[in-house]
């Protein structure tokens, strides 16, 4: 199967939290990468999201450790709606 990752960068201009981050997360850009998969056996290119990870620390913080987590993508669209809705 053909697969593919594709990379965005969000930014939170307040501290936010996601499920399964444990703590809060400073504010700042962050990079997230969406694993997908192509969708065999139909006459259109189209692929599937299989899997959602973003990067921790936020790019630019001074920390020597980085790590990738996975996360929902439904509570990372309503994290940044909440940072949104606080400016």
């Amino acid at each position: 199967m053909t697969s593919r990752t594709t990379q965005t960068v969000v930014r939170f201009s307040f501290p936010f939290s996601l499920l399964g981050l444990g703590e809060p997360q400073a504010a700042g850009e962050y990079r997230v990468d969406h694993d997908e998969e192509l969708i065999e056996g139909i006459p259109v290119l189209a692929w599937r999201r299989v899997g959602t990870f973003i990067h921790l620390p936020a790019i630019g913080a001074q920390s020597s450790k980085q790590q990738m987590v996975p996360i929902e993508p439904a509570d990372l669209e309503a994290a940044l709606r909440n940072d949104q809705q606080q400016s």
